[in-house]
């Protein structure tokens, strides 16, 4: 009935039997023969015919409608299809995860993706949030695993993972509570765990979007942030999802709340819209599972 569906098109546009025949390159007899059987095989007429001429009946006129969406439907399942053939034997699908988050899931759902299309190539870089973005922005990647630390672009697909809540790491003499305040913390360095090259974008996402007030420091790793800790000499952040990197013998973590908001950070899948396509998807979806 596709091919039935497409001569009917062609009729209804070239309003001509002769000229949807030449389009289609069959007989006027063939093609004419084909809209009989097409009318029989649904039981309905679809044209009224005055002698060379003929109009749409209403049943007519909303079969044409709708069958010019699945035939355009149609033709696109079939050119992803084939697309997805062709690229099985040389797509590699370059992934990116955030460092600082730890890797399980993100291991754990690539084995599964590459269990399933073991023919698949796949490419994995990590890195911190901007650096990410950055690959993702200039097509260095294809999917990223990151913190949402901006608002979701409609340009990208945005796929929600989980969240986790922040946590301040301090001295234990400095834990009374069950929750700290950022306002609490302002006259303790707050110290980054980054790069000297990521400090600024760290410094405006922790105030511009934490509310923390604090000056900051850096720390190069997180067992040099712990020992500045335990030394008195600041404080530093880390969620539910990353506190196994802190050793609670000598430091304590409590919640980090701005005012009486408890602080979230969400993860998310990122790809490009313009680059989505069968293997992206099915990546993220395996991903989305881990954390389900």
């Amino acid at each position: 009935m596709y091919q039935q569906m497409k001569y009917f098109i062609a009729v209804v546009e070239h309003h001509s039997f002769t000229r949807a025949a030449a389009d289609c390159n069959v007989s006027q007899s063939a093609i004419s023969q084909q809209i009989k059987e097409l009318e029989s095989t649904i039981g309905v007429k679809l044209l009224n015919r005055q002698g060379r001429s003929f109009t749409l009946t209403p049943a007519g006129e909303y079969f044409y409608r709708r069958a010019l969406e699945i035939t355009k439907e149609t033709t696109n399942l079939i050119d992803e299809t084939v697309k997805i053939a062709n690229q099985q034997n040389q797509f590699t699908l370059r992934l990116g995860y955030l460092t600082n988050f730890g890797a399980g899931e993100f291991l754990r759902a690539v084995a599964k993706f590459s269990q399933r299309y073991p023919d698949i190539n796949v490419k994995i870089n990590s890195g911190t949030h901007e650096q990410l973005f950055q690959l993702l922005r200039n097509d260095g990647i294809d999917l990223a695993f990151s913190d949402q630390r901006r608002a979701l672009s409609n340009e990208y697909h945005n796929e929600f993972l989980t969240e986790a809540n922040f946590m301040a790491v301090l001295p234990p003499n400095k834990v009374t509570q069950t929750k700290i305040l950022t306002t609490d913390l302002a006259d303790l360095p707050c110290i980054l765990v980054v790069g000297s090259v990521q400090k600024d974008e760290e410094e405006k996402y922790y105030q511009d979007v934490l509310g923390i007030k604090s000056r900051f420091v850096v720390a190069s790793t997180t067992d040099e942030a712990q020992m500045m800790v335990v030394a008195n000499q600041g404080y530093f952040v880390v969620n539910n999802r990353t506190k196994d990197a802190v050793n609670q013998s000598i430091v304590k973590t409590v919640p980090l709340y701005n005012g009486n908001l408890m602080l979230y950070q969400k993860y998310y899948a990122y790809w490009k819209n313009d680059n989505s396509g069968y293997y992206i998807e099915k990546f993220a979806e395996i991903l989305k599972q881990q954390f389900n």
